[in-house]
Order: structure tokens, then sequence, then C-alpha cells
């Protein structure tokens, strides 16, 4: 007796002669396998909408780029503008930096030294520059740099800020002609191009920040002497480890000057008596957004 096929035991049509075996049309599936094709929509879903790239959704216009739910356009935000802290400074030779950097050799743990290769000198601290404007802080130093001449720096003694109390900058101070009135003139006309520096100017190099109690080093002096011939235009950052800021010149200037720079106009003499005692301004201590001091 011949057996009828397995389709027609179950009550199941048999396939026509020369049918494939395969799941060819969308939405078939193989033998054991209840998924639906790859590519196949799903069983009820709708196919509008689905050649323009977006997911599915109730709303007219939805998941489409610039549209909200419900069709509405959307106002993309303006981009924020950039905006650098820089200064204009001077960088030092390697053979002073290594002396300073014997020097700070001397602190104990909970001081953060400024690194040998980062020592430099600030003439005129901005804070907040929009980075569209950086090009009229080049010119300017083009400009100066072409009046001023190398200057003669000297290094004296070492000091703290603040002087009273607790410090949190160590630092050691300098000297030399025409330092004073090239800061000051950088001062000037930076006033005059609506960039207003922080801060009076103080000759200092900064050797190391702290912000718990750390012993004080007695009065170091130094007697290094050297040729200043090029100005800088530094960025000054904090890093993501906020381990202490990091300078990147941004441009160089060479001082081809016939003379250090003069003062713009003779200062009048002072009357208190005694020598003004050199400090250092707070604005070379820049704070983040949350606080902490550069």
């Amino acid at each position: 007796m011949t057996r009828p096929p397995a389709e027609k035991r179950a009550g199941k049509p048999a396939a026509p002669r020369g049918a494939s075996d395969s799941a060819s049309a969308p939405g078939n599936t193989a033998p054991g396998n209840t998924a639906p094709a790859r590519g196949a929509p799903r069983r009820g879903a709708s196919t509008k909408g689905a050649a323009e790239g977006g997911q599915l959704g109730k709303h007219p216009g939805k998941n489409k780029p610039g549209v909200k739910a419900g069709g509405k356009p959307v106002t993309a935000a303006p981009a924020r503008e950039r905006v650098l802290r820089l200064f204009f400074g001077l960088a030092l030779p390697e053979a002073v930096s290594a002396e300073l950097a014997q020097a700070q050799a001397k602190l104990s743990s909970n001081w953060r030294k400024v690194e040998e290769d980062q020592l430099h000198i600030t003439l005129a601290y901005l804070p907040g520059v929009p980075e569209a404007e950086v090009a009229k802080l080049r010119e300017l130093g083009t400009r100066l740099a072409a009046e001023a001449g190398p200057m003669t720096l000297r290094l004296r003694g070492t000091g703290y800020h603040p002087n009273v109390g607790t410090p949190r900058v160590w630092f050691v101070k300098l000297e030399g002609e025409g330092l004073a009135e090239l800061a000051a003139r950088f001062a000037a006309e930076l006033e005059t191009l609506g960039f207003p520096v922080e801060g009076k100017f103080q000759p200092h190099v900064t050797l190391a920040r702290k912000k718990g109690p750390a012993p004080r080093l007695p009065p170091l002096n130094f007697t290094q002497e050297w040729e200043a011939a090029q100005l800088h235009l530094i960025h000054t950052f904090l890093p993501r480890d906020k381990t202490g800021p990091v300078y990147d010149t941004v441009s160089r200037f060479r001082l081809t000057g016939a003379a250090p720079m003069r003062p713009l106009s003779p200062e009048p003499p002072s009357t208190s008596g005694a020598p003004e005692t050199p400090s250092v301004p707070d604005h070379h201590f820049p704070e983040e957004p949350d606080g902490k001091v550069e």
C-alpha cells in the first residue's frame, strides 16, 4: 500500500511540483524558524516613511532631521564662541630655568612646582579673549616687538604671595631696563583694543603653587643675567587631570627695536620715602569655574 505524502496526512495541500524549498518571498520563514526574514517588515507594521531612513512613529514628521514630533521645525542653537586665556610674556633661557629648578628641589611635597620648561615672565594677562580676536593680539605683538629692542634681565630674591599668612605662591623677583615700560605699553594698547589687562604688572617668575599648609623656605638670592630678545603670545589652560596649567605658545615676536622700550611719560617721584615691596598680583593665578586655582 502506498503511503500518501505528509501534507495530505496532515490535511494540508501538497506544494506545487517544482516549487522552491527556500523562503524566497518577504515574510516567509525557513522550516523551524518563526522569525521573519531579514529585511522584511513585521506583521502589521506600516512601511510608510521607511524609504526616508527614519524610525517609524505615530506623528507625521517625527524623527526627521530638523523636525520635532507633530511637524514643528527645530531651531538649531547657536554655537558658543570659544574664549581663551592668553598672556604676553617672555621665556627663560635653559640655563636660567635649570638654576631655578635646583631651587625648586628644596620644596616639600605639598608644593606644586612649575615645570622647568614652562617657567616664564608675564607681561600682560588676558583672561577672556574670543578666539576670533586673537589675530588682533598677533598684530599688536608684531608692532610692539618692532619698537622694543632686546632687554637685559636679572633675577633677584624669592618671595611669597600673599606675603602674610599662609602663602600659596612662591616666586622669584626680577628686574631689567625697559621691562616695566614694555608691560605698561601693552596695557595701554590692549585697553585701546578693548582687551583690558587684569592686574598690575609686577616682574616675577612663579616657581611653585600650593593649596594646603607647607613650610616656607628661607629667602634665596640669584644673580643670573641674560638678554631677552623674543616676545611670546601664550595660551594657558588647565588639562583634564588638573595637575597644573599648561602654557602653549601661539606666536613669537623677535624684539628688533634699536633700544629697550621707553616710558610713554615720566612717572611722578614717590613720596612715601620707602621702596615699594614687590608682590605678585592675583591675576597671575586664575581660577577655573569650579574654583580650582590654576
